[in-house]
């Protein structure tokens, strides 16, 4: 198979597992602050974790298949490239909320595309699930 076939096949997969993660990220979010009351950006990085979660284990089973790896490397590596992801989720929301007035969905939209796609997935095929 083509380099490029398996690049689109794992972008594509990529994005999938991000619009899961995204969307149990974004109920959470959403839940914690409209119904239980909590701070806007508490919620978004509480919501962040869980979607940091469900998407290494969609990215390890699904995305990149690599069940066979060093388990607490791939968890080692995605937490260092997760974190990056998460500061710059919540700055990034807090920065469009706070700073220019976005309402916080809009904002956690517009910074949750940029990570995945500007950032996730180039990290999480070349370092943290490489084969």
């Amino acid at each position: 198979m083509k380099p490029d076939r398996i690049l689109s096949g794992n972008f594509l997969k990529s994005q999938y597992a991000s619009v899961i993660s995204t969307l149990a990220d974004f109920m959470v979010t959403l839940f914690l602050t409209q119904v239980v009351g909590f701070w806007y950006l508490l919620s978004s990085f509480i919501g962040t974790l869980l979607g940091g979660c469900i998407n290494f284990s969609l990215g390890r089973n699904w995305v990149y298949r690599v069940k066979n790896g060093d388990t607490i490397s791939q968890i080692t590596r995605y937490i260092i490239v997760w974190s990056g992801s998460l500061i710059f989720n919540t700055f990034g929301v807090f920065f469009l909320t706070d700073v220019l007035s976005i309402h916080y969905i809009l904002s956690k939209s517009i910074i949750a595309v940029l990570a995945g796609v500007g950032f996730n997935f180039y990290f999480q095929k070349s370092f943290v699930f490489r084969t």
